[in-house]
């Protein structure tokens, strides 16, 4: 007896093909279950963007985002003050929120009750994002004609230890706090990416209507023992002093707050108003010569 296996009862031939086939089909199972349990609740570590995650970004602050002509002037024509209209103030944030917002995720599985087996992984809800379902069971994603759910339609499959899910069917929203859009034909891409008690997220963000390249936002995660309740108060929406007659924004070349980042901090305009050719090194040579540094930061230094 050797490798723990009698002689007389090591199979040739056929048998031999048919007895391996019977221990990968019982070790299949067994890899599948080696996947990282993802299950829990996980702190948002808000330091990277904290600006941005935290108060807010400036009103007119479009750098690093490969926006088009259309996307610019949408964002150039947003005013935070349509927030307090009645019918926008429980609009909620596209499920790209995940990444973009402050808060933690709530984290569990829903399984087969026969095979045990992960038919989804929730992100549970906050008051400003619907609750996100990723679909493990291999269903194919709807019509580009179906409904527009909150939460957006997800399925999600493993790469080694990598979780990646893909998005689709989400509502027409913003991908950032101050106005910058993303439509209704936008797609996200999200990787989870475990390792010890830390978690990274990265999204990236495609859209034909909007933005000229993918759109990547990353946040990290840390597993708390204390959990958390995402679900939150429901939206209520009140009365907040704007008529309903009346919709608050910009007309073109109108936005007051055009010019905010380059007196505080003297980047020109054509970098503050994005593009994806301002993301390249070669624009940033371009502009060298325009660029006068202040002597002194004097806001969010």
């Amino acid at each position: 007896m050797r490798g723990g296996i009698p002689r007389r009862a090591r199979p040739r031939g056929d048998d031999m093909t048919r007895w391996l086939t019977g221990c990968l089909l019982v070790l299949i199972p067994l890899a599948t279950e080696a996947q990282i349990d993802l299950s829990g609740s996980w702190g948002g570590s808000n330091h990277e963007d904290a600006l941005e995650r935290g108060p807010g970004p400036y009103a007119v602050d479009m750098t690093g985002l490969p926006l088009n002509e259309a996307g610019r002037a949408r964002a150039l024509s947003h005013s935070a003050s349509q927030l307090g209209l009645i019918e926008r103030q429980c609009g909620m944030y596209p499920p790209h929120y995940i990444a973009l917002g402050p808060f933690g995720l709530k984290i569990w599985n829903e399984t087969d009750p026969i095979t045990g087996e992960t038919v989804a992984w929730k992100i549970g809800a906050w008051e400003d994002r619907a609750e996100t379902t990723i679909w493990m069971d291999g269903r194919a994603h709807p019509s580009p004609n179906a409904p527009h759910p909150r939460g957006g339609f997800t399925t999600g499959a493993w790469q080694g230890d990598t979780l990646v899910a893909y998005t689709t069917h989400m509502r027409a929203g913003i991908i950032r706090r101050n106005g910058a859009p993303n439509s209704d034909q936008a797609t996200m891409t999200s990787y989870f990416i475990v390792n010890g008690d830390l978690m990274t997220m990265l999204v990236v963000i495609e859209d034909p209507v909007y933005l000229t390249e993918p759109f990547m936002i990353s946040k990290n995660f840390v597993r708390r023992v204390q959990p958390l309740r995402p679900i939150g108060p429901p939206c209520v929406p009140g009365y907040e002093g704007q008529s309903g007659d009346r919709i608050p924004h910009y007309l073109p070349g109108a936005n007051p707050w055009i010019d905010e980042l380059t007196g505080l901090y003297g980047i020109p305009r054509q970098a503050i108003l994005g593009g994806a050719e301002t993301m390249y090194p070669d624009f940033r040579r371009g502009i060298r010569g325009e660029f006068v540094r202040p002597e002194q930061c004097v806001r969010n230094c």
